[in-house]
């Protein structure tokens, strides 16, 4: 998946594994919604454009009001939402992801509360297959972080080794950033002879095909590419390796949010 934005429309565009798992049907839409309001579940949304994210969570899905979403506790960053062009919102609701495009949301304050206000989106991914889960890595600065060394092209026609920093990871692909001065790279390129270095793995041998790129600005202002790829031949004794990691850090962070660690 990527965003493309043309004028002032943004679109999510997904890839063909992706797509065939799209809800269209305005109908299955609300009923989602109703069931994701009913599971009273966090939202992760990601302004577009500037890539800043924040919790939220779905406070109404009326039939003919739309969806509204509940307003952050920073006046700032609601100023920032209400400029944005669209929230890229992902839930999960039986362990399924869900993810969405909330368009040209509107700031509203009903019965006291504010909040953020926009139509049903026209169409609704549901990842029910568990290959594609993506697994949000530890950060930087853990013992446990989550590497790849790659060769990446520069703006002066070199190629340099570097081991980046993986943002997540599943069995279908991975996402890395890198500071966007200096760096060439367009959609399709590849990325040959890649190493991931997963924590109590053996190296892991990968070729990489980009699928998307786009920049994001943390809250401390820095700008990164986010650079999404996807595996390209992986064998299956790599891609069942990747899978293990990925359910078993699953478990270990669900044991820690239920106390049991």
């Amino acid at each position: 998946m990527h965003i493309e934005q043309e004028d002032t429309r943004v679109e999510l565009v997904y890839g063909e594994d992706e797509a065939k798992y799209l809800l269209r049907d305005p109908v299955e839409i609300k009923a989602l919604f109703r069931a994701l309001l009913a599971s009273r579940g966090l939202v992760s949304a990601r302004m577009v454009p500037g890539g800043q994210s924040f919790i939220t969570a779905l406070i109404e899905a009326d039939e003919q009001h739309g969806i509204l979403l509940d307003a952050s506790t920073d006046p700032l960053q609601n100023d920032r939402i209400a400029q944005s062009e669209a929230l890229d919102c992902v839930t999960q609701l039986d362990r399924v992801r869900i993810q969405f495009l909330v368009r040209r949301p509107v700031r509203v304050v009903e019965e006291g509360k504010p909040g953020f206000r926009a139509p049903f989106p026209n169409t609704v991914l549901r990842l029910q297959r568990r290959e594609f889960y993506r697994l949000q890595t530890p950060s930087s600065s853990s013992p446990r972080r989550v590497v790849c060394r790659l060769p990446l092209p520069l703006g002066d026609g070199t190629i340099r080794e570097v081991e980046l920093n993986i943002l997540d990871i599943s069995r279908g692909g991975l996402a890395i950033a890198v500071p966007p001065g200096g760096v060439t790279l367009e959609q399709g390129a590849a990325f040959e002879e890649c190493t991931l270095l997963l924590p109590d793995n053996p190296p892991i041998s990968a070729r990489l095909i980009v699928r998307n790129l786009f920049r994001i600005t943390r809250m401390n202002g820095v700008e990164l590419l986010r650079i999404g790829c996807a595996f390209a031949n992986l064998s299956r004794g790599a891609g069942d390796a990747i899978q293990r990691y990925v359910l078993r850090m699953e478990r270990e962070r669900n044991a820690r949010e239920r106390g049991l660690t």
